[in-house]
């Protein structure tokens, strides 16, 4: 009963902010899509991803120094935690501006590269640039937010995560309604929201600080296990938009414009379901790192199995509220008629697979958290080259009607989730 409260303890807030973290993600689409139609729904989809990249580069940064912050205070090695989080936040700082400089040089290609042309590519490229102003303020969020998870802050994080869902959503508004302010106007927004969610984690973090204050020469030496560990909370989190940029770019050459945007308006409402399963996961991360530092196995198990369970009753409410409300997604983002229609009769296959993402993310965000990075590796980046593999079979006729090669994602989960199963037994007999 004391790990089943302390599990709810963290998981909840945790679920609560990640809700409130897809809600965060369709805000520019709902917007953009009633305010410029099709082509503005289909760039800001086209344009996302690489935003995403600069959110889930934080989330791995910030994710892995937590981790190996939370196994080192575990062991009661408090001096080298503190140097851990030093050299988390200067990995983060240097990740800030190198993006910066990279999006902001390279948005016009990058976005070529992605598939837009035309109208769509200027709407993208005008939408990317100012985000990429605004990388600091989005990695910077993403990255420390799960050390104030770590310290104890569930619910102080969900409130910076809420604070700046509510900045952005109101900026949204008046940005892209009120002054039509188009793609800037929700470029804009967006960014100010990330400053808010910041700005409220440093000053958590500013009142911890004799707990994190670190010898920045010695920090140096944890910059490299840091990265090694997160290329796997990265890939969790941008697994979706790996998909996304695959997606995007086949659906352009099939479909046009109008297969981007249905796609657009699946995956903003399926990412959803997708942040409350990695919401559950990461809720759980603290206490399984802290139970693998000590080498409680049994504590891990029962942690394991308390997210397993959330994340499939999860999956299940999730699925079924999409397949009844399949008629009303399409008209939310202001989709035309045919992209409405097509929403509507190809989302029951998203929603089919969510038991099985249910079951790979959280069985990667249990291996990561526990500092087993290799293992993590195989269950994160399983999905997007299966969908690459799929894409390239599938298409041929049916995909003229977007359904084979939007069946790809579905069918990808399913296989992830067999090669989900395989690495976890194997890591249990290891075990």
């Amino acid at each position: 009963m004391k790990i089943r409260r302390e599990f709810l303890s963290y998981v909840v807030p945790s679920l609560l902010a990640f809700a409130l973290s897809g809600v965060y993600c369709i805000v520019d689409g709902f917007f953009i899509g009633r305010a410029l139609g099709d082509d503005g729904l289909a760039a800001v989809n086209i344009a996302y991803p690489a935003a995403a990249f600069i959110q889930a580069a934080g989330t791995g940064a910030g994710l892995a120094g937590a981790i190996r912050y939370t196994l080192l205070s575990a062991q009661n090695r408090r001096s080298e935690a503190a140097d851990c989080f030093a050299g988390a936040v200067a990995l983060l700082l240097a990740l800030s501006l190198a993006m910066t400089a990279a999006f902001f040089a390279l948005a016009r290609p990058l976005l070529v590269l992605m598939g837009a042309e035309g109208r769509v590519l200027e709407l993208g490229r005008e939408y990317l640039r100012i985000i990429a102003l605004g990388a600091l303020f989005q990695a910077m969020a993403t990255g420390l937010v799960p050390f104030i998870r770590n310290l104890g802050g569930a619910r102080f994080a969900m409130g910076a995560m809420i604070a700046g869902f509510l900045s952005n959503a109101a900026l949204d508004y008046a940005f892209v309604w009120l002054i039509e302010g188009g793609m800037a106007g929700a470029a804009w927004a967006t960014i100010t929201g990330q400053a808010v969610t910041m700005l409220a984690a440093v000053f958590y973090l500013a009142r911890r600080r004799a707990q994190l204050s670190g010898d920045v020469r010695r920090a140096a030496k944890y910059i490299l296990p840091i990265l090694k560990l997160g290329v796997s909370p990265f890939g969790l989190t941008f697994s979706p938009q790996i998909t996304a940029l695959l997606m995007n770019r086949f659906l352009m050459l099939w479909g046009g414009a109008r297969g981007v945007a249905v796609y657009a308006c699946i995956s903003y409402v399926v990412y959803i379901a997708y942040l409350l399963l990695q919401g559950v996961g990461d809720g759980s991360q603290p206490l399984i790192s802290r139970f693998s530092g000590m080498g409680d196995r049994e504590g891990v198990r029962r942690v394991g199995r308390l997210a397993y369970a959330g994340a499939l009753g999860i999956a299940l409410l999730c699925a079924a509220a999409f397949v009844l409300l399949r008629g009303h997604v399409g008209p939310l983002f202001g989709a035309s008629g045919r992209t409405a229609e097509d929403t509507e009769r190809l989302l029951p296959l998203f929603a089919a697979a969510l038991p099985f993402v249910a079951l790979t993310r959280v069985a990667a965000s249990g291996l990561y958290a526990a500092g087993k990075a290799l293992a993590s590796y195989v269950l994160v980046y399983a999905e997007p080259l299966l969908t690459l593999a799929l894409v390239l079979l599938l298409p041929g006729p049916a995909g003229l009607e977007l359904g084979g090669v939007l069946a790809a994602v579905p069918l990808s989960q399913l296989l992830a989730a067999l090669a989900c199963a395989i690495v976890t037994a194997m890591d249990r007999n290891k075990g």
